[in-house]
């Protein structure tokens, strides 16, 4: 809202009520997601197949397990501000479209649509690219136990999965909602398997020996800069691309955006404690999939442990 008399801008208030005519005429997506949602649409957003691959290149950056620990949570602390960053313009401006409906109402069309082109044709292909490929390698991972997976079926079975939730998410947006739901329970339940999992290695004193090793503080300065961003990569997805279909967005969006990092921070950083509870440091830098390879003597040393018991 905007004085006419003085030019102030004094923000957007929940009771707000006057609108243009021509506001109320447009067409615009009908609010249908609840906070539940919120939470399940920016977890099932955030966390993906890269949690799976991302340890090793942290690790690398860090040199050791204690400060890569230090880099997961830090990237989730910063990505939580910046979250909250996104919800105060989510609140002032509730439109679909998150940074290309900000910057068009700041700068204009053209710049809106420069972003816009860049966002559609570089770096969400390329993103999605990358989750799509790394989902399809550990789904077929354990078919090819001998050998690497055949780098055609990898493609293939990636590009399946992009065609399919494309063709969800244009279809309805109930059908994507429950698609979402879906997706997110089984992520979290497979990292809660492998965090509950870990937990009992370290109640049996299994815990891998470099689990606490710390490395030079001047030496982790030098590389965080340079390799925080695999840990990064991995908690960038807000809410706001889909505000007009959340219920009470000044409420909803800021509630959704707390819960979600906090509990994406929670598994992220357990999972990777899980993960070097069995792994050495050079183990996890030698595997290409961190899951598969860890999954193998954790869930030996689990049904042994059970057994004898």
């Amino acid at each position: 809202m905007t004085n006419d008399s003085k030019g102030e801008y004094r923000g957007v208030e929940m009771s707000d009520k006057a609108a243009p005519k021509e506001d109320e005429d447009a067409i615009c997506l009908k609010p249908k997601m609840g906070l539940l949602n919120g939470v399940t649409v920016i977890v099932g957003s955030i966390i993906g197949s890269g949690i799976f691959v991302s340890p090793k290149g942290v690790l690398l950056g860090t040199g050791s397990v204690g400060l890569s620990l230090v880099v997961w949570v830090a990237s989730g602390v910063f990505s939580m501000i910046g979250a909250f960053c996104y919800a105060e313009l989510g609140c002032m401006i509730t439109k679909s479209g998150a940074d290309y409906a900000y910057i068009m109402e700041s700068f204009g069309p053209f710049v809106a649509f420069i972003r816009l082109w860049v966002e559609c044709m570089i770096v969400r292909p390329c993103s999605q690219a990358v989750v799509a490929l790394t989902f399809s390698f550990y789904v077929l991972r354990p078919m090819f136990p001998d050998c690497e997976p055949p780098d055609s079926a990898v493609r293939f079975l990636a590009f399946l999965c992009i065609c399919i939730l494309t063709f969800v998410n244009c279809w309805d947006v109930k059908w994507s909602m429950n698609v979402q739901n879906v997706f997110t329970f089984a992520k979290l339940v497979a990292l809660v398997i492998i965090i509950l999992t870990g937990v009992v290695q370290l109640c049996y004193g299994f815990a891998g020996k470099d689990l606490l090793l710390l490395t030079s503080t001047n030496q982790f300065l030098l590389k965080y800069y340079r390799h925080t961003y695999s840990s990064l990569f991995l908690f960038r997805n807000y809410l706001n691309f889909v505000i007009e279909e959340l219920k009470n967005p000044h409420v909803n969006l800021p509630r959704a955006i707390f819960i979600s990092c906090i509990l994406v921070t929670v598994v992220y950083t357990f999972t990777v404690v899980a993960f070097h509870t069995t792994l050495s440091v050079a183990e996890v830098l030698g595997a290409e999939a961190v899951a598969v390879v860890s999954a193998r003597p954790l869930s030996y040393e689990l049904v042994k442990q059970l057994s004898s018991n």
